[in-house]
């Protein structure tokens, strides 16, 4: 499985410098179920501040994902993303696809009140599009993921946005998430977050503490750019104090291809999207693709 990962992977690149991006090949094969999409909206001033919203047909109060992508806080498009919307969209979520700031333009932890911000707007605008400002979940990959984390466990971001932490959101899935990278061995990561006050309060796992809500972490264990060793010490912290938590570890599957397994041609790599549907959707957590 692993090598074959790597052989998709390898051609979706191929895909790529012949014109047609992984995602947006992904994106056209990769049903929506006729979701109704509403692109570019603005919640913030800034020009990176807009998102997506992909509504379901025949939906009311149904839950709401906002879904954060990767790339290493310094790139990323949301546009690239609309398979991973459409797939959750087609389970009966409202999908919201947000872009947020990046470095260098910014540095941490601006792209966390980003985060916040979408948040507030999902919570004022859910019954608009058919969703359930009660019943919201926040998901990322990668960078994406770290962002998701911090908002369902540093409440400072979502207080300063007036909202009630242990309110604003159902639960939180992480897939593939850097939640424990001390030190930073990274010259550029060390840049993005040199700001913080101290290192130690910019790590997920260290902002763990009761009243977290439910989480779902999902990491491949070939991943050899973010190590499941993340998801591991974040699920033992939760634990510790009692938070509900499940962790599921899919043998032979990368970085990428975790999250490449959201969409249509690529769901024999891994049970990502039934995973993380299940959860959103509160159903009784079963096995297959």
């Amino acid at each position: 499985m692993r090598t074959l990962s790597r052989l998709l992977t390898l051609l979706f690149m191929l895909i790529a410098l012949a014109g047609c991006s992984a995602g947006k090949l992904l994106d056209i094969t990769t049903s929506s179920g006729g979701a109704l999409v509403t692109r570019n909206i603005a919640y913030g001033a800034d020009k990176r501040q807009t998102l997506d919203v992909y509504v379901p047909k025949n939906v009311r109060a149904a839950p709401v994902a906002i879904f954060f992508y990767g790339g290493t806080w310094q790139n990323g498009d949301k546009a690239t993303y609309a398979f991973v919307a459409s797939a959750l969209a087609a389970k009966g979520i409202v999908t919201i696809v947000p872009d947020y700031r990046l470095y260098p333009a910014v540095r941490y932890p601006a792209f966390v009140q980003d985060g916040a911000a979408v948040v507030r707007w999902s919570r004022d605008h859910a019954r608009t599009y058919g969703g359930d400002p009660d019943k919201i979940f926040v998901i990322g990959h990668s960078a994406g993921a770290y962002i998701a984390a911090m908002l369902a466990l540093d409440r400072q971001w979502l207080n300063r946005e007036k909202l009630n932490p242990q309110r604003a959101l159902k639960g939180f899935v992480g897939i593939s998430g850097p939640y424990d990278f001390l030190p930073f061995d990274d010259k550029t990561v060390a840049d993005i977050f040199s700001p913080a006050r101290t290192p130690e309060a910019t790590q997920p796992v260290n902002q763990v503490r009761s009243g977290n809500p439910s989480v779902l972490l999902l990491h491949g264990q070939s991943d050899d750019v973010v190590y499941p060793s993340n998801s591991i010490a974040l699920a033992k912290k939760l634990r510790a104090v009692g938070s509900q938590v499940d962790v599921k570890l899919y043998p032979g599957v990368g970085h990428i291809g975790i999250i490449g397994a959201m969409g249509s041609p690529l769901r024999f790599i891994a049970p990502t999207l039934n995973d993380t549907a299940n959860f959103i959707l509160g159903r009784p957590d079963k096995n297959g693709f």
